[in-house]
């Protein structure tokens, strides 16, 4: 299942995790923690939908892990002086680069809620599973997260209102 999980939607999954990361190298580290986690252990799936739900749960779950990490890591670098790079090359393709832009602005939980629930178009259920939350705490962070998106983009976008993503690979001229 592995293989035809890699093979026909690899693709996505990346998309989906580079929308959350913000950049294709953090966003491959983390599909490649959710594949290994996802069929490591005893899941077993009938069928490729299902383990890619499955996957994309998982790489949520990772994204916040990496941002919690990433925090306490740039906390201590802070402290002897230090600054890590950001590595940016996320080109966007049917949605604004602004939009792309106000999102890498937002906290990581916020962030994780409005892609799952807005982009990926999950369930309140099913995102408040995907990252280990109630559902009173998804609908906060969401609102939390639309509010502050419309206030940097000078929108209006309400809860019921959803986004198609594309992605396309950066290619150096």
């Amino acid at each position: 299942m592995l293989d035809r999980v890699v093979r026909e939607r690899y693709p996505r999954l990346l998309a989906h995790a580079t929308l959350l990361t913000g950049n294709r190298a953090d966003a491959q580290d983390v599909l490649q923690d959710a594949l290994v986690a996802t069929f490591s252990g005893r899941a077993r799936f009938t069928t490729v939908a299902e383990a890619e739900a499955y996957v994309r749960r998982a790489v949520a779950s990772r994204y916040i892990d990496t941002v919690r990490r990433r925090d306490s890591e740039r906390r201590a670098l802070r402290t002897v002086g230090s600054r890590p790079a950001r590595p940016v090359e996320l080109e966007p393709t049917g949605v604004a680069r602004e939009l792309v832009d106000a999102l890498a602005t937002l906290p990581a939980r916020e962030r994780a809620c409005v892609v799952l629930r807005h982009v990926e178009d999950l369930s309140l259920r099913s995102t408040a599973e995907a990252l280990g939350l109630s559902e009173g705490a998804v609908k906060r962070y969401t609102a939390d997260g639309l509010a502050a998106l419309n206030a940097l983009l000078g929108t209006t976008a309400s809860d019921d209102e959803h986004v198609v993503v594309r992605m396309t690979e950066v290619h150096d001229a």
